[in-house]
């Protein structure tokens, strides 16, 4: 199978930027369209972003648009999310995921076959 190992995390100030990488283990990786979800707190996992199997296509949750950028290199079985100007609400563990599914990209858990031990990201005011 796929395993997907996240880093990256730590613990910022808000107004501060942050990268979270994730390696996939896997000979495929251009197969699978990738997703980053976080949980916070006592909260459900939500969807972050989404970027398909060529790279070409991005979705943003509304919670992170003009903040979050989500990218991949294929080469290096790699997908990032760039992480600008957080916020405290942005504290979670943050999780990628890869989806086996055929389409472009999706917003929920269930279309991901994939995910990783997650990394945490807190944001102090």
């Amino acid at each position: 199978q796929v395993q997907l190992v996240e880093s990256g995390g730590g613990l910022v100030q808000a107004g501060d930027s942050l990268r979270l990488s994730c390696a996939a283990s896997g000979r495929t990786f251009n197969s699978y369209a990738m997703g980053w979800f976080r949980q916070a707190p006592g909260k459900e996992r939500v969807f972050v972003a989404a970027i398909s199997r060529s790279g070409g296509s991005t979705s943003y949750a509304d919670s992170v648009k003009g903040r979050f950028t989500i990218s991949r290199d294929n080469a290096k079985n790699t997908v990032y999310l760039q992480m600008n100007s957080l916020k405290p609400e942005d504290t979670a563990v943050y999780y990628c995921a890869a989806s086996t599914v055929p389409g472009s990209y999706y917003h929920t858990e269930r279309m991901y076959t994939y995910w990783g031990q997650g990394t945490q990201v807190t944001v102090s005011s």
